[in-house]
């Protein structure tokens, strides 16, 4: 973002007595105009910005999947804390073959900073959503209060810039996360674009992080997983959740994986539970 530029207002909707607003803002790190979207809740005032929980998205994904599918405004607007939603990659760049697969390029930034041409030159999610973002939300949300949850590439997302970016997030919560991205074709497929290398993606895989951390970094970290999950359970497990309790155990990092039997990948596994990660994230925050 530019400082000192206010994002434009596109559309606002009225729910459960608060607001959602989605902005459009210039991105410096991603080089064109993003897109986020803020619900704040009833208690909600421009001089007192509330704490807020910030939900990356998964593949294929805007940040109207969740303001559409999740129903995550109601629980925000009980508990008095704001909601924030940011795309999941620069849109619009021109790069050749940015919109050639639904797991790569368009709507699958991956939450890293591409360091291989020609992705570098915007395809920078990891700056975007820990500086630009941030900047850009100053004053609508209080941005010393946050905490982050995130769905399958968003649930990585979550977990490694949690892990990343000591003090940014005061809580850290993933829904069906892709755990070992080093290890899964996603991932490997992520890391050999943007990067260059698998290898050059274990600094962003959250199994990687834990274990290179080798000590506590969060009281708890909140796993939800569809126990049918056809991403877990079907030919290729994308996800790794063992992998990843495996390395909180070692490090001594409390993790609590709850594995939910009949549900899949979709949104109606996310809207089923995302309360209570409204609510993990509000009992860190509200103290």
């Amino acid at each position: 973002m530019v400082k000192g530029v206010a994002p434009r207002v596109v559309s606002k909707w009225r729910q459960f007595g608060g607001w959602w607003t989605r902005y459009q803002h210039l991105s410096q790190a991603c080089g064109c105009d993003m897109t986020f979207s803020v619900f704040v809740p009833p208690k909600g005032e421009p001089t007192t910005p509330l704490p807020a929980l910030t939900y990356l998205s998964g593949l294929t994904c805007t940040d109207e999947n969740f303001v559409q599918k999740a129903g995550a405004a109601r629980r925000a607007a009980e508990r008095g804390i704001a909601l924030l939603a940011p795309d999941t990659s620069p849109r619009g760049l021109g790069v050749p073959g940015e919109d050639d697969s639904y797991d790569f390029g368009s709507a699958a930034g991956f939450y890293v900073d591409a360091t291989a041409e020609p992705w570098a030159k915007g395809y920078n999610m990891e700056s975007y959503v820990t500086e630009d973002l941030l900047d850009a939300v100053e004053g609508i949300v209080d941005v010393s209060n946050l905490g982050v949850t995130g769905h399958s590439m968003g649930g990585h997302g979550a977990l490694t810039l949690a892990l990343k970016h000591p003090g940014l997030f005061k809580s850290v919560s993933a829904l069906a996360p892709i755990c070992n991205p080093t290890t899964v074709p996603w991932g490997k497929k992520a890391f050999e674009g943007y990067l260059g290398s698998v290898d050059a993606g274990k600094d962003h895989d959250a199994t990687e992080l834990i274990a290179k951390l080798g000590a506590k970094q969060f009281d708890d970290i909140l796993i939800d997983q569809g126990a049918d999950d056809a991403f877990l359970v079907g030919d290729t497990n994308q996800l790794q959740p063992e992998a990843f309790i495996a390395a909180c155990d070692a490090a001594n990092q409390p993790v609590t994986v709850r594995f939910q039997e009949g549900y899949d990948h979709s949104y109606f596994f996310i809207s089923s539970f995302i309360d209570d990660h409204v609510d993990f994230a509000a009992d860190r925050l509200l103290k």
